[in-house]
């Protein structure tokens, strides 16, 4: 049998077939704008985090850089103090008391070959007894001039040249020289405090200079400022106690 469609049949179900074409077409463009739509949301979102999270970034950097300043201003100032002390102790060590000390011609300079040469890097200097030093010279043709240097240092000291060694006996101290070494301590100790005071001023001019260029704030200077007199404070009591003791050794009999 052959089946008999009728032509209005035909036009209907086209018409039918046409809507759902054209309805399945509106569904997927539908979900792929959805997922384009999705994905720009969450870019923005992740952009807007990473604007957000960025200057707290920049910000955490820039505190870091001004702690470091700051810090190697303090370290730089506490370094240079350091050297100042060291200074003092070794200029104290040249002065003589009662005893024999090979430190004592620490500060003696030697005109060797015309540059002027310690004494310490052409001889050797040990102590022979209580009461004297032994010179003996690396290179025996500059004695004289060993002798010389240590007769013009002004040690309150008479060097004897045998031709070979230089001994040196240490006189005890008269009431009078001591006096004279006392002064000395005072006014080496001054100089070790001017010495300290000259690097806190170096010191606090940076930390101004890094508040005044809005590089730090008022805050982070005084705490900069606070941390250099700290360590001036006690670096010129360091140095007062190094005074006082050599002081109590020139003074003992």
């Amino acid at each position: 049998n052959i089946l008999t469609v009728s032509p209005r049949y035909l036009l209907d179900t086209m018409k039918l077939f046409s809507a759902v074409l054209v309805l399945t077409q509106f569904i997927a463009s539908t979900d792929a704008f959805g997922n384009s739509f999705q994905r720009s949301s969450i870019s923005c979102t992740q952009n807007a985090s990473f604007g957000a999270s960025r200057p707290f970034g920049i910000r955490t950097t820039a505190l870091h850089m001004v702690a470091e300043a700051i810090e190697g201003d303090v370290e730089e100032a506490d370094d240079k103090m350091q050297k100042s002390v060291e200074s003092v102790k070794k200029n104290l060590a040249s002065i003589r008391t009662g005893r024999a000390n090979a430190n004592l011609l620490d500060r003696v300079m030697v005109s060797y070959y015309g540059a002027d040469t310690p004494l310490n890097q052409l001889a050797g200097v040990s102590v022979t007894s209580a009461q004297q030093l032994t010179v003996d010279p690396y290179d025996k043709t500059c004695i004289g001039d060993i002798e010389k240097a240590i007769m013009e240092a002004d040690l309150g000291i008479n060097p004897n040249n045998d031709g070979t060694v230089i001994r040196i006996n240490i006189p005890s101290l008269t009431e009078e020289r001591r006096k004279e070494l006392l002064k000395q301590c005072k006014s080496l100790g001054e100089e070790g405090k001017v010495g300290v005071r000259n690097v806190r001023k170096a010191g606090v001019a940076k930390i101004k200079k890094l508040e005044k260029d809005s590089a730090i704030g008022k805050d982070e200077s005084l705490d900069g400022l606070d941390e250099i007199q700290k360590l001036t404070d006690q670096y010129n009591k360091e140095i007062e106690a190094i005074v006082a003791a050599k002081e109590k050794e020139v003074m003992t009999i």
